[in-house]
């Protein structure tokens, strides 16, 4: 058995498991199905996932999409394992959110996959604080809030996804996925990923935009800012200790790019935490 999925928590209509998958290059796909709606976010890893919607190869950040009683089938052929935060929700329960979402009127995802979006990096970050704390009381407002988000993002562009990469573009974004996860806290220039895949740094560029739904650069810091999240929510390590660890230089320059992508300052993401504790 590869595959374990730990319970965090569920009530009536919906379920969040931690999934690990150990899975290696080598081992056969096997077909599954999905149960109920599964909205999954992918934590650590890279992996191939086909269902009716298309193919795509999944990564940190990314939001991977299940319809009831849909086959589907992961593969590993550019790597060992991942990660997942696994939300199932029964149909009647996603009824009544998609209800609630301009433009969701057919409660049916199109896409296999959303890439990591800036509308989902705080929630993310925190579920998975959620996950290390033992948090499991958090996750009925946090599935409750990441189920509406991704409805409302899935209806904003609902076939997005346009042709399925080649398996070789998706293997060259696999390794240079890998690359920046084990890597991230140091200076990782387009050159130096681009060599790992033995491709041009503009045909890699190109690549790696198209199979993973945004640049390089903009996916390292994203690890950097989601890792540094996470810790603010789970750890009482100072602010600049925890920047410095993630790979940034300069406290105020952090400050600023965790203010963009997450929509608060650091000791404010941070104070929310404690708050909702006392």
């Amino acid at each position: 058995m590869t595959t374990t999925a730990k319970n965090l928590a569920s009530g009536r209509g919906w379920q969040v498991s931690d999934v690990i998958c150990t899975a290696v290059v080598g081992d056969r796909p096997f077909e599954e199905q999905h149960r109920s709606f599964c909205v999954a976010a992918v934590t650590s890893g890279t992996f191939r996932y086909r269902t009716r919607q298309g193919t795509a190869m999944l990564a940190p950040g990314a939001i991977l999409l299940g319809n009831p009683g849909a086959c589907y089938e992961c593969g590993h052929e550019h790597g060992a394992g991942d990660r997942c935060l696994s939300f199932h929700f029964a149909p009647a329960y996603m009824e009544r959110i998609a209800a609630g979402v301009p433009g969701a009127s057919k409660l049916d995802f199109a896409t296999p996959r959303l890439p990591p979006l800036p509308a989902l990096a705080a929630l993310l970050a925190e579920a998975e604080a959620a996950r290390e704390t033992g948090d499991g009381e958090a996750f009925e407002e946090l599935g409750l809030r990441i189920a509406g988000a991704v409805v409302a993002a899935a209806a904003a562009d609902p076939a997005k996804a346009a042709r399925t990469p080649s398996r070789r573009d998706q293997k060259r974004v696999a390794e240079a996925v890998r690359l920046i996860e084990f890597n991230a806290e140091r200076p990782l220039s387009l050159t130096e990923l681009a060599n790992g895949t033995a491709t041009s740094p503009y045909h890699f560029l190109r690549t790696f935009r198209h199979v993973a739904g945004m640049t390089p650069y903009q996916f390292l810091l994203r690890t950097r800012l989601h890792r540094a999240a996470v810790r603010l929510r789970a750890s009482n390590e100072a602010i600049s200790t925890i920047a410095f660890d993630a790979g940034f230089n300069d406290l105020s320059t952090f400050n600023r790019r965790f203010k963009r992508e997450i929509g608060e300052a650091p000791g404010a993401y941070r104070a929310r935490r404690a708050s909702r504790e006392g």
